[in-house]
């Protein structure tokens, strides 16, 4: 890891979640006329690399607000409420949500009129901003009697990106794959889908299962992937998550700097085992298969979501995404799945069947480590708690590598 860019981000990150947000702020709404009151740190979004965005609710002139502070690169010029300020040695922009400089169709995605009058029908839905990562993309979710099924989602994503995007979509449904169906595809970056039906796997492994079960979900799981179709070998390859192994450490180390020297011999180690094991041949791939991107309807998968990184990888990959997600589950919320350690135990033992069990498990030691850093949330005050436990899961899975 670089210790200048580390050390520079761990600033970025002081700068905008210590007492100097303040001011940065306070110089924000000073430029239209306003006066900041009470505000507070809510959500901390850090991309090694790529800088530190950190979300804050406000109050100004007699309201509650949101604002959002970003060190990150911003294409867009300052104006038309982008403010750009130098603090430090760092350049921050802030905008107020949800008018994101590089997601132009935030704000009509977010906005029950605005949305209305993209989907073409007379009653605003009711919208729910389910995820936000700024700069980067959102999902929101719209209800309304006039909507597909009651029920629309609507993902934001830089313009650049939406035309992958919906071919990805389209790829797999016209494969019969059960991904949703592209509704609306605007060239701003705003991408319709159906509604998936059925339950997510998460709340089928909170509910619990046995062995039998177990078994058969995996299973289908695999059924659904061994449909993607070949055309999926056209598009471009992402690097797997474990291949980003130095760029999750250096996010982990900014999170939990005192585990520094564990997190980098992890990082050096998850790269040591994927070079002396077979990852197996080049397959279509979903690229991000985890517990909440399946909905399961009479124990089958009904809807496969979040196709954003479908493209050429290895079976191997998806396998250890899934594995190290689940594994995680205990450390994120330990009541809520207490029966998923059994559910793990025979999906690695299946898993390790299909794929090389030593690829397998330093690719779940990768995934982990990409986890940690995103186990700070500020919603969760013993957020460390969950940082440092998913820390030694990845440890344990590199160990069995």
């Amino acid at each position: 890891m670089d210790e200048a860019l580390t050390q520079a981000e761990r600033d970025d990150v002081a700068l905008l979640t210590g007492p100097g947000a303040r001011e940065i702020l306070q110089a924000a709404l000073a430029a239209e006329g306003a006066a900041l009151g009470r505000w507070e740190v809510h959500t901390v979004h850090h991309r090694p690399g790529a800088g530190v965005t950190v979300g804050y609710t406000v109050s100004a002139r007699g309201q509650d607000d949101y604002l959002c502070a970003t060190t990150g690169r911003v294409t867009a010029p300052a104006g038309d409420g982008l403010v750009r300020l130098e603090s430090g040695g760092s350049v921050v922009h802030v905008w107020r949500h949800p008018a994101d400089p590089e997601l132009p169709a935030l704000g009509d995605a977010c906005s029950p009129a605005g949305l209305a009058g993209r989907l073409g029908v007379a009653r605003p839905p009711a919208v729910e901003l389910l995820a936000y990562r700024p700069l980067r993309r959102a999902v929101v979710r719209a209800r309304g009697e006039a909507l597909a099924d009651g029920q629309v989602y609507a993902k934001v994503v830089r313009p650049r990106t939406l035309r992958d995007l919906a071919t990805r979509h389209r790829l797999l449904t016209e494969a019969g794959v059960p991904a949703p169906e592209v509704l609306l595809a605007a060239e701003d970056g705003l991408l319709v889908i159906r509604s998936g039906r059925g339950a997510s796997l998460a709340s089928e492994l909170a509910r619990g299962m046995g062995t039998a079960r177990a078994r058969a979900t995996l299973e289908n799981v695999v059924a659904v992937l061994d449909r993607l179709p070949a055309a999926v070998l056209d598009l471009p390859r992402r690097a797997a998550w474990a291949e980003r192994a130095d760029h999750y450490g250096h996010a982990a180390s900014v999170v939990l700097p005192e585990h520094r020297a564990r997190i980098e011999r992890l990082a050096a180690g998850v790269g040591a085992a994927l070079g002396r094991t077979d990852p197996g041949p080049v397959v279509p791939t979903h690229g991000d298969l985890y517990e909440a991107n399946l909905l399961m309807a009479a124990d089958r998968v009904s809807a496969v979501l979040d196709v954003d990184s479908v493209g050429p990888g290895h079976r191997v990959d998806d396998l250890a995404c899934l594995l190290a997600h689940v594994s995680v589950l205990p450390h994120l919320a330990p009541r809520t799945y207490p029966q998923v350690p059994a559910v793990l135990a025979t999906w690695t033992e299946m898993c390790s069947r299909w794929v090389d069990p030593g690829a397998l498990r330093a690719r779940a030691a990768g995934v982990v480590l990409s986890l940690v850093a995103g186990a700070r949330r500020r919603e969760a005050p013993d957020w460390r708690v969950d940082a440092e436990g998913r820390l030694a899961e990845a440890e344990r899975w590199l160990a069995g590598a």
